[in-house]
């Protein structure tokens, strides 16, 4: 073996030598980044799956509430112990399902002022409204026209996705006032707006021809509708 050949294994072994002390040096450190990111890895994975679970358990809870048929306090009872234990949304899904079923069983004026709790308690703008809405709708037929727009007048505005369902509520309940003139406004807002849906458009049609059928309102009055307020008349008279 040549003298070079003796320096290089020489050479070679110190630095292994060296790496392999070097190793010695950091391997608990590097060996406990290890542990903590699996151990990281592992709780989050842990958490995921137990929330999923937990939310799991809560639609079960919901859809059983759904299916107790006509026991009420049976559905009352299971709402009540997934709005203080659930998970996630269902606890307002919970909710909303208890005041719809008050105004089920003939309490509206539980039902409004469950609707009006949550919307009180809510956060989300949108959950809010909607909890609005469901409560106008009930008092469009038990309230005054001022209980319908004291909950929904704001959302009526032309920035608000949900206007068209709160000016419809507001129509119905101007007509149910006697204003004609005011609920041919809504429907009409209503039936010109470009976003509106067939079905709905086909609604705000049918109220703006019941109106033209009662003599509510005239044929000149309407005359800036869309042409199907004239093809709804027939079925409306």
């Amino acid at each position: 073996m040549s003298e070079e050949n003796i320096f290089r294994e020489v050479d070679e072994e110190l630095r292994s030598e060296r790496m392999r002390a070097l190793w010695r040096r950091i391997a608990p450190f590097v060996i406990g980044a290890a542990i903590a990111i699996v151990a990281l890895v592992a709780v989050n994975e842990g958490w995921s799956w137990y929330t999923n679970s937990q939310a799991a358990r809560s639609s079960e809870e919901l859809y059983a509430s759904l299916e107790v048929g006509d026991d009420l306090a049976a559905a009352q009872a299971r709402l009540d112990q997934l709005a203080a234990d659930g998970s996630g949304g269902y606890p307002v899904l919970a909710e909303f399902r208890k005041a719809s079923l008050l105004a089920e069983a003939g309490d509206t004026a539980g039902a409004v002022a469950a609707y009006d709790a949550l919307a009180n308690s809510q956060s989300n703008v949108r959950l809010r409204e909607l909890a609005l809405l469901q409560a106008a709708q009930i008092l469009v037929d038990t309230g005054t026209l001022g209980d319908v727009e004291a909950r929904i007048g704001t959302i009526a505005s032309d920035d608000n996705p949900m206007r068209r369902v709160a000016r419809e509520l507001i129509g119905l309940a101007q007509y149910k006032a006697g204003d004609a003139a005011a609920a041919q406004a809504s429907f009409e807002a209503v039936l010109n707006d470009p976003l509106v849906q067939g079905p709905m458009r086909n609604r705000m049609a049918y109220y703006l021809a019941q109106l033209l059928s009662e003599g509510a309102i005239s044929a000149e009055s309407a005359e800036s509708a869309p042409e199907q307020t004239e093809e709804a008349a027939p079925a409306a008279e």
